[in-house]
C-alpha cells in the first residue's frame, strides 16, 4: 500500500512516502521553492501545500496521484477550539478543512476523500515511536502548538500509541522559546537554535525567577505563566547587537527548559517503566536539552526524530496510517531521504555552467588534501537531508585545527560569529575525542564535551562551553566520508572535520546542483564536490 504524509499548515510544510511498509521518500518544502521554512508560520499562508515536494515523492517511486492509497494531514480542524489570543485562527481552521480539494487540485488525479487528518501531535508522536529503532518505547512530544495543546506523553507498544498526557493552550514551552527569541531579535519559528548557542555565553542568573512562571503539574502537564520579558532585559531589534544581559536571558530560559523536560520524562519514566526514549515536536531539536534528558534522565537510551520540527509530521503522519492499515514502515533508514542525481546528471549540470572539473580517482584522498591545505570545500553527495541538519550530503568541511576557521565559515554563510560548527568524526574514534553524549550520534542532535588535550587540537569544533555537537560516521552507512575521515587522519593527525551546512543566511540548505553551484560561486569556498567531481575556485575564477 501507498501513503503520502503531508505537512502544511503551520511552518515547514514537507511530503513523506510510505510504500510497502518502507520509508521511500521524504523532503521539506523550501528545498525546492528556496524560501526558508517554506512560508511563514501565520494562518494566513496555511492555505499553502508542499506541491513540489509532494511530487517529487511521487515521481521518485514512480507513482501517480490516483495510485495513492491514503494521504495524511498532519492536522485535525476538528480539535481546534477558538481561544481569543490565536487571531485569525478560524482562517487557519477553515484552509485545514478544505485542504482536500486543495490536494486534489495541487496533485491531479487524487481523490479527496483519499485525504485523512492526523492530529498533529499523533503524527509527532508517530515520526519519533514508529521510526525510532525500537517498537516498545516511551515517546514524549513537545513543540509550539498543535490544534489544540502543545505536548503529548504517551508510549508506543508494538506499534501502537497509548497517550498519557497532553497540555492545552495557551501553555506552551515552545512558544516561550519562541517568545525569548523574537524578545532576542531573531524570527521565531525559524531562529530558537540562536538562542540555544547565545544561552552558552551567559549566566541563568533569572532561573529562580523563571521557576516561579514555568512549573510542572506533578500529572504530565505544565504551566507556562504570562510573562514580561523586558522585565529581565530591553527587546533587540533585528541586528541589533547583544549584551551579556540578553545572554543571561538566554541561559535562563534553555536552564529552566531543561528542567521542566526533566521533570515531564521522569513522569513518563513512572508511568510507563520503559527504558527507551523517543523525542520529536521543535523542542527536540534542542540538543543540549536532548543531552541533559539523557545524562541526568531516567531513560537509558534517548533517540531523536532528525526531523522534529513540522516537516517530521509529513513522515509521522504517513507512519501512523500505515500502521493502522497493517503495513509498519518504521525504523527510519536515515535522514539522507530527499534528492539525488545521477554522476551523468552532476556532469550536465557542469557542462551547462562552463566551469572546469576534474574526476579523481579517489574523491575521498583528494577532498582530505584539500582540507588538509586548509581549503574550504562544498560537499555535495548522495540524497539530501530531511531536517534542518547537513549530515555529510549537503555540507561545508573545513580543517578543524584552526581556530579562524569557525570564523571563515561563519563569513562564508553570512551569520553571526557567536554560532558554533559541528565536527564529523568516525563513530569508532569519537569516545577518546568527546564525552556525556551518546555514540552513535549521527544526527546532530546531542551535545557532547570535549575531552582534553582535543579542546586545543580542533578548536574550531569546541563552543565556548568546552562542548560540541557532533555526528558520527559509521563506515558502513557512508563510506565515502569514512575515507575523507581517514584519509585527512593520516594527513593531521586529527580524525575529525569541521560540518556546517551547505548555504548562506536566510537560505535553505543546497538542494540541487544549481544550488551547490550558486553557493559556490558567490562566496569565499575554495572546492565544489559535485557527486565524483571537483571544482576548484582558482581554476574557475583564477588565483
Amino acid at each position: 500500500m501507498k501513503f503520502l504524509g503531508i505537512n502544511a499548515i503551520f511552518h515547514d510544510p514537507a511530503a513523506a512516502l510510505v510504500v510497502d511498509g518502507k520509508i521511500v521518500a521524504a523532503a521539506e518544502e523550501e528545498r525546492f521553492s528556496r524560501r526558508k521554512h517554506g512560508k511563514r508560520p501565520l494562518a494566513f499562508s496555511a492555505w499553502e501545500l508542499p506541491e513540489q515536494a509532494a511530487a517529487w515523492c511521487l515521481r521518485e517511486a514512480g507513482l501517480a496521484p490516483e495510485d495513492l492509497d491514503a494521504v495524511a494531514y498532519s492536522y485535525d480542524p476538528a480539535l481546534v477550539v477558538q481561544r481569543p489570543e490565536c487571531d485569525w485562527e478560524d482562517l487557519r481552521t477553515e484552509y485545514a478543512v478544505r485542504a482536500p480539494a486543495f490536494l486534489a487540485t495541487a496533485l491531479p488525479g487524487l481523490d479527496p476523500g483519499q485525504v485523512s487528518y492526523v492530529p498533529h501531535h499523533v503524527a509527532h508522536a508517530a515520526s519519533a515511536g514508529l521510526a525510532s529503532p525500537w517498537r516498545d518505547c516511551a515517546v514524549l512530544v513537545c513543540d509550539g502548538r498543535g490544534e489544540n495543546v502543545s505536548h503529548l506523553a504517551g508510549r508506543y507498544r508494538d506499534g501502537e500509541l497509548e497517550v498519557l498526557a497532553t497540555q492545552e493552550l495557551p501553555h506552551s514551552l515552545g512558544l516561550m522559546y519562541e517568545d525569548v527569541t523574537q524578545h532576542l531579535g531573531f524570527p521565531r519559528s525559524s531562529d530558537e537554535y540562536k538562542v540555544m548557542a547565545m544561552a552558552s555565553y551567559g549566566r541563568p542568573r533569572h532561573l529562580e525567577s523563571l521557576r516561579e512562571i514555568v512549573h510542572t503539574t506533578g500529572d504530565g502537564g505544565f504551566r507556562v505563566e504570562p510573562v514580561d520579558w523586558n522585565v529581565y532585559v530591553k527587546a533587540l531589534a533585528a541586528g541589533e547587537p547583544w549584551t551579556s544581559d540578553h545572554a543571561d536571558l538566554a541561559a535562563s530560559v534553555q536552564a529552566r527548559l531543561e528542567e521542566v523536560l526533566l521533570e515531564l520524562a521522569g513522569w513518563l519514566y513512572e508511568r510507563t517503566g520503559e527504558r527507551r526514549l523517543a523525542l520529536a515536536g521543535g523542542v527536540a531539536l534542542n540538543c543540549v536539552a536532548n543531552t541533559r534528558l539523557l545524562a541526568e534522565g531516567p531513560f537509558e537510551e534517548v533517540w531523536a526524530q532528525p526531523a522534529a520540527g513540522d516537516s517530521g509530521t509529513a513522515l509521522g503522519g504517513a507512519l501512523h496510517l500505515a500502521q493502522a492499515h497493517g503495513e509498519p514502515a518504521g525504523p527510519m533508514p536515515g535522514a539522507a531521504l530527499g534528492r539525488g542525481f545521477t554522476d551523468e546528471e552532476l556532469a550536465a549540470f557542469l557542462d551547462v555552467a562552463r566551469v572546469p572539473y576534474t574526476r579523481p580517482a579517489d574523491l575521498g584522498a583528494a577532498v582530505a588534501a584539500e582540507l588538509a591545505a586548509d581549503r574550504i570545500v562544498a560537499w555535495f553527495q548522495g540524497r539530501a537531508e530531511y531536517g534542518p541538519r547537513a549530515l555529510g550530503q549537503r555540507s561545508l568541511l573545513a580543517h578543524p585545527g584552526h581556530a579562524r576557521n569557525t570564523e571563515r565559515l561563519n563569513d562564508v554563510k553570512g551569520r553571526e560569529q557567536f554560532r558554533p560548527t559541528a565536527p564529523m568524526v568516525l563513530e569508532s574514534r569519537a569516545p577518546e575525542i568527546f564525552g556525556r553524549g551518546p555514540v552513535p550520534s549521527p544526527y546532530m542532535l546531542f551535545v557532547h564535551d570535549v575531552r582534553d588535550p582535543w579542546r586545543e587540537r580542533i578548536p574550531a569544533v569546541v563552543h565556548v562551553d568546552g562542548t560540541a555537537r557532533i555526528q558520527t560516521i559509521s563506515p558502513d552507512a557512508d563510506p565515502l566520508m569514512t575515507r575523507v575521515l581517514t584519509e585527512f587522519e593520516a594527513r593531521t593527525g586529527l580524525p575529525v572535520v569541521v560540518n556546517t551546512s551547505l548555504n548562506t543566511a536566510g537560505r535553505p540548505m543546497a538542494d540541487d546542483p544549481r544550488d551547490a553551484l550558486e553557493c559556490f560561486g558567490s562566496s569565499p569556498v575554495d572546492v565544489l564536490a559535485l557527486g565524483p567531481y571537483l571544482v576548484r575556485r582558482g581554476e574557475v575564477f583564477g588565483s
